[in-house]
């Protein structure tokens, strides 16, 4: 793993990168962690190379402010780490605010994407009129005014299908503790105002996936992918598990990106430099059947 960080507009934006391959940039939600990702990046890291950061004012990067957060400055940055990180052009995979990000980043700067993966984005917007989830973020925003950044935290744990079934890496739990304030007070605002641009994305040159996980279905923050994908008209994928999967099954979760991406990434017939030239691949650990 190699890390380092980036010199952006009023922000150092913190970033990890792995493997070698097509560039693969990973988007987090809610406290904009690198952690997040970790597990799931040294999977693909055979594969892909794996970019993944701390969003503008969250943990180990800079920026933040008292001024509401813009959802523009956030695909500006996710573009800035593609022109100077992946060279140009990557893959996108985001979940939950970070595939909001990433909606917004391929209507915005389309020129460097190679296909985006908006995992579970809780585009309320999106819902029918009067549908009660609709209310999501302005509820949990009269919450953090109320009773301040913990009293909204465990609330937000509590509407996530999964939390507390399994244990967050403890460096990952500590920063995003750190984060809360940021995220209801400056970040909330932006997520909950956001409508995906139907006409932008429905025009962009490279392949769009929407999907939800199994455990997911019927809540809050998985039902709007499907209205987008409908919308846009693009597939709509179902994944394993739960909101955040790539946490607490990480290997799972890497395996079903990993199909999921190296299809969008060979459309054209194209196959990856590890199997064009017949390079053996490395093995990083052996199978447990090997070890019986």
């Amino acid at each position: 793993m190699r890390s380092d960080v980036l010199e952006t507009d009023g922000a150092r934006l913190y970033h990890e990168v792995r493997g070698n391959g097509p560039a693969l940039l990973m988007i987090s939600g809610a406290g904009g962690d690198a952690g997040y990702y970790t597990a799931v990046a040294e999977d693909l890291a055979d594969a892909f190379t794996v970019i993944t950061y701390d969003r503008r004012g969250n943990s180990r990067s800079t920026g933040r402010s008292a001024s509401a957060s813009d959802l523009a400055r956030q695909a500006a940055d996710a573009r800035r780490l593609i022109e100077v990180v992946a060279d140009g052009r990557a893959l996108v995979f985001g979940n939950s605010a970070g595939a909001i990000i990433g909606l917004t980043l391929a209507a915005s700067h389309p020129q460097v994407l190679a296909g985006l993966v908006a995992h579970e984005p809780p585009a309320v917007n999106v819902l029918p009129d009067g549908d009660p989830d609709r209310s999501f973020f302005d509820d949990m925003a009269a919450l953090y005014a109320e009773g301040g950044a913990a009293a909204a935290g465990r609330r937000f744990a509590a509407t996530t299908r999964g939390e507390g079934t399994y244990r967050w890496p403890e460096d990952l739990w500590k920063r995003f503790l750190d984060n809360r304030d940021h995220l209801f007070g400056t970040e909330w605002p932006c997520f909950a105002g956001f409508r995906p641009d139907v006409a932008a994305l429905r025009a962009v040159p490279f392949p769009v996936v929407l999907g939800a996980g199994a455990a997911d279905r019927g809540a809050y923050y998985a039902r709007p992918s499907v209205e987008i994908a409908r919308r846009i008209g693009v597939p709509w994928v179902e994944f394993p598990g739960m909101h955040m999967e790539f946490l607490r099954s990480p290997a799972l979760f890497a395996a079903a990106l990993r199909v999921l991406a190296t299809g969008m990434l060979t459309a054209e017939g194209r196959v990856p430099p590890q199997w064009a030239d017949g390079s053996a691949p490395t093995r990083k650990r052996e199978h447990p059947a090997e070890t019986a």
